[in-house]
Order: structure tokens, then C-alpha cells, then sequence
């Protein structure tokens, strides 16, 4: 039987706000000249991407890994324009729901995230993160989910057991890694799962 929960964990993007990576293809294309298919082959989360995630790097040598990887011959203002297309909008839903729950139970946010895209949406969204007691941020941490150690110091930060913290997550790799740190997890491909998960506490309609 399920721990009664504490906490509220969200991922932000996948879940709050929709991403588009095939704008950011797109972009990077217009300004290289190079088909967005041979852009969207050979782009992977691979070990530099991880790496600015946890702000090991900065995003001038983030970029200059880019270039190489995917033969962009374009400076880093048209790398971080087509970087920051990647939002697209709150995903409406998810936000009502959370909006509701304010008060209710504390909640707070957990992203996988590099300090230009958090720049970005922190201004961009600001409104939408006001409910949360705490957003946690992957580059200032220098840990990144799916790991267990992310997890648990979240969890000590926000000073419940992982038992009792309900984590969502539109990546189910990250979900795993929650749950193998003891967290109570949610993978999300709709809104829908999200309602459903939070029943206990939205209020009645």
C-alpha cells in the first residue's frame, strides 16, 4: 500500500508546458541552410547535452559542441534563438488543475535544465510557477533526473520522505529512475493522466 502523499513533484516540460523540437530543427536549418532531416538525425541527448544540464558547461561551449555534431556553420545568437523555440505553450489543462490545488497541498517542480532554457522559461512562464513552493533546476543542482541521487536530494530539500512525494513525468526513463528512489511516480502522455492522479485532491466539480 502507497504511503500517504506529502508532496507533489511535476516535471515542467512535457508536462506543464508543451515542447516542439522540430521548431528548433526548423530554426537551426534556416539559418545553416541544411535540411532539418539531416539536423533532426543526428541531434542527440548525448554527453554534452547532459553535461549542460548539470552545468558542467556553459552554453557558448554547449553551442560549440553543436556545430560540430550537426555541421552547423552558424554563430551562437541564431544556435540560442532556434535553442529557446523548443516552448511552444502551457499545455491549459494541467495548469487549471494545478491552479486549483494551490493551498491545498505543497507542490513543487523538478526540471532537467540548462541555464539558457532556464532563463527562458522562468520570464516567460513566471505566472504558471507561482503555485509551486520551490522550482528545482537540474543546472544549479549539477544532478539531473533519472539519477537516484537528483531524487533524493529533492526529497531532503523539500523535507518529506521520497515515499511520500507523487513525481509526474512525460519521460518514462525518468519515472523509473523516481521510482527506484523510493518516489511515488506518474508517467504523463495526457493531461488525462495527470487529472487521475490528482483526484484525491482537485476540487469537486
Amino acid at each position: 500500500m502507497s504511503a500517504p502523499v506529502e508532496a507533489l513533484l511535476f516535471d515542467l516540460g512535457g508536462v506543464i508546458v508543451e515542447l516542439d523540437w522540430e521548431r528548433v530543427f526548423a530554426h537551426w536549418a534556416r539559418c545553416s541552410g541544411r535540411p532539418v532531416a539531416s539536423i533532426r538525425q543526428a541531434f542527440t541527448f548525448d554527453v554534452p547535452y547532459q553535461r549542460q544540464e548539470r552545468g558542467e558547461i556553459g552554453a557558448a561551449a554547449y553551442y560549440e559542441s553543436l556545430r560540430r555534431s550537426l555541421q552547423l556553420d552558424i554563430d551562437d545568437a541564431q544556435i540560442e534563438a532556434g535553442w529557446k523555440a523548443v516552448f511552444v505553450e502551457t499545455i491549459p489543462e494541467t495548469v487549471d488543475m494545478i491552479r486549483a490545488l494551490r493551498g491545498r497541498i505543497p507542490m513543487y517542480i523538478f526540471s532537467n535544465t540548462n541555464t539558457a532554457h532556464h532563463a527562458e522559461w522562468a520570464g516567460r512562464f513566471a505566472a504558471v510557477l507561482e503555485p509551486f513552493e520551490k522550482v528545482f533546476v537540474s543546472s544549479q543542482m549539477a544532478l539531473r533526473k533519472p539519477s537516484r541521487e537528483a531524487f533524493e536530494h529533492v526529497a531532503r530539500e523539500i523535507g518529506v520522505a521520497p515515499g511520500a512525494i507523487l513525481f509526474f513525468d512525460d519521460m518514462l526513463e525518468n519515472v523509473e529512475g523516481a521510482r527506484a528512489a523510493g518516489l511515488q511516480a506518474v508517467h504523463v502522455r495526457s493531461p488525462q493522466d495527470v487529472r487521475d492522479a490528482l483526484r484525491p485532491w482537485l476540487p469537486a466539480t
